[in-house]
């Protein structure tokens, strides 16, 4: 089969490679890219463990081919870390809150949640619960999990309100 060249800016760094056309991005992440924070779950876009955000918008990478990809940003959990290596607002609070249990989901969480808070329209836990209403999660039953990106939201506007 033919290789496509694909040329996608991955958590604010460009990658070029050519791929088979039917090279999922999940795929593209994980073994070309070696970023295996994006877990694959299912394989049809039923768990959201795959999450991650093209071009600022939640997307299920095991849905997508690298290929569609091309010109694209895609940003994966690994992009969510801190310049200086530190845990964003969200990955602490999801610590603190006690957020993971096995970690499986967390991923697709932790991207769902982060579309949720650029968004600014995280006003309750309705909204928090409805924005990760498409990542199943077989450990924490969510409340920690919604609890997380709660104070999350909070630690950002007082952040926000500092600044």
């Amino acid at each position: 089969m033919n290789k496509m060249a694909v040329s996608i800016v991955v958590n604010g760094e460009k990658t070029e490679a050519l791929v088979e056309p039917r090279l999922l991005l999940s795929d593209f992440i994980r073994e070309k890219l070696g970023l295996t924070g994006t877990h694959v779950g299912c394989e049809h876009g039923v768990c959201g463990a795959c999450t991650v955000l093209v071009d600022g918008r939640t997307t299920r990478s095991c849905l997508m081919f690298a290929v569609q990809a091309d010109g694209l940003k895609v940003e994966t959990v690994e992009g969510l870390l801190l310049p200086n290596g530190e845990l964003s607002e969200l990955q602490a609070a999801f610590r603190d809150s006690h957020g993971l249990q096995c970690g499986f989901c967390t991923s697709g969480m932790l991207m769902s949640a982060t579309e949720l808070l650029r968004s600014g329209s995280c006003e309750s836990r309705d909204d928090i619960r409805e924005a990760i209403s498409g990542n199943l999660c077989r450990c924490t039953g969510y409340e920690t999990i919604v609890d997380a990106i709660e104070n999350a939201a909070r630690a950002l506007k007082e952040k926000e309100a500092l600044a």
